[in-house]
């Protein structure tokens, strides 16, 4: 289970900074240095959910979506310091509660 969380956690730590690093070099200027790095790190965001031991990819991406939810708050209160409000934080905890049912759950 710790595994999996790491990899949720990495995956969506190299979606936000590939995206914003693409953001940042088309919508604030920076040089295309930033969006090569943005692109090689989202190509790496696209192999790493591969190491995941679910079974299906479509319940190992709804599960990233919500893990992904959450550090989108986290990474916008860091790196562009816009506070979350106590709706961004319920929304959040609501995701990642989400999650634990999609991965965790008993099923028959």
């Amino acid at each position: 289970m710790l595994n999996s969380i790491i990899l949720f956690i990495l995956a969506g730590i190299a979606e936000i900074g590939g995206g914003y690093l693409i953001w940042i070099w088309l919508r604030e200027g920076k040089p295309y240095v930033y969006g090569i790095i943005g692109a090689v790190v989202l190509i790496i965001y696209g192999i790493i959910p591969t190491f995941q031991k679910f079974p299906s990819f479509g319940r190992v991406y709804a599960a990233y979506g919500g893990i992904f939810v959450f550090l989108s708050i986290l990474w916008g209160w860091g790196i562009d310091k816009k506070t979350p409000d106590v709706f961004d934080f319920i929304g959040g905890v609501v995701c990642l509660v989400g999650v634990g049912i999609i991965l965790w759950a008993p099923r028959h």
